[in-house]
């Protein structure tokens, strides 16, 4: 049976698993919905829109230095990251690129020790070296080109997010996690505004299977995803978060492949089942199981040891009569000094 904080460890694990499944998502429709020539737009009309429906939800504007921590986390976890990714998705096979982020949860965990004090757990550190030995399966054996620029693109982004994610941890004082996100993602959104019209000047034209993927990836793989995984951050171990992360390549290669026909080999089956061994092992939930294990065979340990310390052995029979037995005594059983069995004294 699971304890009540077990309970709800799991229950946060699962809604922060919607970011992860929705993300892996989002390789697929990039690369098949939406303009390729433009990254930058494409980071922007993800991030704006998403933050302006929250924002209309909150109707609350940042005080004080909300101002600059949500410039800093919108340019780290969404504008510079959507961009990014955006040009991985283009450049990699959607299994490929979703699997490169997912070495995030070890970078998440030395980032979230050095600026949060959580020292990275036993379990948690080996769940998510099964995750890197699950992603590098994934990774070697999947079908279509590996380009380096989208490798390169897809390690910036895990690393600049892998920052962001524990920065907004540690500055979640007193703000609710709907206003911080969507100052988040309008932020994430402005900032990319410029760099867009100087690169790639007008915004692109959009055909109505863009106008879906755009609402898709906006409102769904960003809005509702960022809302999960903030709130997962909020009430468990970063490190735990990252390792829930490790679902983003898993929904990829399986998008991948049973959308776009990608390959999929016995090693990234493999990989797969190595991902969610990781993604389980790492989790607060069974980590307190297994402690509790420990402890109760040690208590039991402890009893046996103490009961055989203080036992005392019974005193051995030598046939005289026992007052309370009303004065019989007994003679020694068959196997006595003579080898012969001799009934009790008066006892025909």
């Amino acid at each position: 049976m699971l304890s009540s904080v077990e309970e709800k460890s799991l229950r946060w694990s699962l809604v922060t698993a919607i970011a992860p499944l929705t993300w892996g998502t989002t390789y697929y429709v990039t690369k098949h919905a939406l303009p390729a020539d433009a990254p930058l737009w494409g980071a922007v009309l993800r991030a704006l829109p998403a933050g302006l429906v929250l924002l209309l939800v909150v109707r609350r504007l940042p005080r004080g230095s909300w101002w600059w921590r949500s410039l800093v986390l919108g340019t780290l976890s969404m504008g510079a990251f959507f961009a990014l990714i955006y040009v991985a998705a283009q450049l990699l096979p959607s299994s490929v690129a979703s699997t490169v982020m997912a070495t995030s949860p070890v970078v998440m965990m030395l980032v979230a020790w050095a600026l949060l004090a959580q020292k990275p757990r036993v379990l948690a550190l080996a769940g998510a070296g099964l995750g890197v030995v699950g992603v590098a399966a994934m990774l070697l054996t999947g079908g279509g080109e590996i380009r380096p620029l989208g490798v390169a693109a897809s390690v910036a982004a895990m690393l600049m997010s892998s920052v962001g994610f524990v920065l907004a941890t540690r500055w979640a004082d007193g703000v609710d996690v709907v206003s911080s996100t969507a100052w988040q993602l309008v932020a994430g959104g402005l900032v990319l505004v410029p760099f867009a019209v100087a690169v790639e000047g007008a915004p692109p034209a959009l055909d109505g299977r863009a106008i879906l993927g755009f609402a898709y990836v906006s409102l769904v793989a960003t809005a509702v995803a960022y809302l999960a995984w903030f709130s997962g951050l909020r009430r468990l171990p970063a490190g735990t978060v990252g390792l829930v992360g490790l679902l983003n390549p898993v929904a990829g290669v399986l998008v991948g492949v049973l959308v776009a026909g990608e390959h999929l080999g016995p090693l990234q089956v493999t990989g797969i089942v190595v991902v969610l061994a990781g993604v389980v092992l790492g989790q607060p939930a069974v980590d307190r199981l297994l402690r509790g294990r420990r402890m109760r065979r040690a208590e039991m340990s402890t009893v046996v040891a103490d009961s055989a310390s203080t036992a005392v052995p019974a005193p051995a029979s030598s046939g005289v009569a026992d007052p309370a037995s009303g004065g019989v005594p007994e003679a020694p059983v068959e196997g006595g000094p003579h080898g012969v069995r001799r009934d009790p004294v008066g006892v025909q």
